[in-house]
């Protein structure tokens, strides 16, 4: 059942390839920091409105807590590793973030990508924003057992590996804490829904606000 579910959680709306990038943060050089997300649909508040998805509700919690910065989301449904990785330097020449959270991966072990290719895709990410003088956070991403244990494994550990090489912050499987839970995700079985955002948000956050200066 949870490899059920984690296996439609990742999954691709590759129809939904809208370039949008929506946030509160503004282009120009000196003004609020600014987070970048880089993520797919789990980060695209896909089926559900904008405001209620966790990355909204991160920008609601960071206010509250009186930090000053802004959130850019750049989220597609349906990325991979190397769609990110071709819009990312346009994206960081354009906002100049602070931080950038690169939550990518599912879509590509859903395709069987080559686990090497996998992790170099992170590894490039990762380094080209703190090229650009951001601090990267990875997303531990999970593949289904059905793909093998050997690929499942390895797809795990890209990532871990990823963040070890680059000395870069991990968030742990943010869907860990809804995968077994049908009713945490949309009518289609796919997409968690609006209620499952807070918890996704708060599977973030410890990893988040360790990286985050004070406010």
């Amino acid at each position: 059942m949870m490899l059920r579910l984690v296996l439609a959680a990742v999954l691709a709306c590759a129809a939904c390839l809208a370039r949008a990038e929506t946030g509160t943060a503004g282009d120009s050089a000196g003004s609020a920091p600014t987070i970048l997300v880089l993520g797919d649909s789990l980060s695209a508040a896909y089926g559900i409105p904008a405001e209620r998805g966790w990355v909204a509700l991160l920008q609601e919690r960071l206010r509250d807590r009186g930090y000053p910065h802004g959130v850019v989301n750049a989220s597609v449904s349906g990325e991979t590793t190397a769609g990110g990785l071709a819009r990312l330097p346009a994206l960081l020449d354009r906002h100049q973030p602070q931080m950038v959270l690169i939550e990518l991966g599912g879509n590509d072990g859903l395709r069987g990508l080559p686990l090497d290719k996998l992790e170099d895709n992170l590894r490039r990410a990762a380094t080209l924003s703190r090229d650009a003088g951001a601090t990267p956070v990875l997303f531990e991403m999970r593949i289904p057992s059905n793909y093998g244990p050997v690929y499942s494994h390895g797809f795990q550990q890209a990532f871990s590996s990823a963040a070890e090489a680059l000395d870069a912050p991990l968030v742990p499987f943010f869907l860990a804490g809804i995968a077994l839970d049908p009713d945490a995700f949309l009518d289609d079985g796919i997409h968690p829904n609006a209620g499952s955002q807070p918890k996704m948000l708060d599977a973030v956050w410890p990893t988040l606000e360790a990286a985050l200066p004070p406010p």
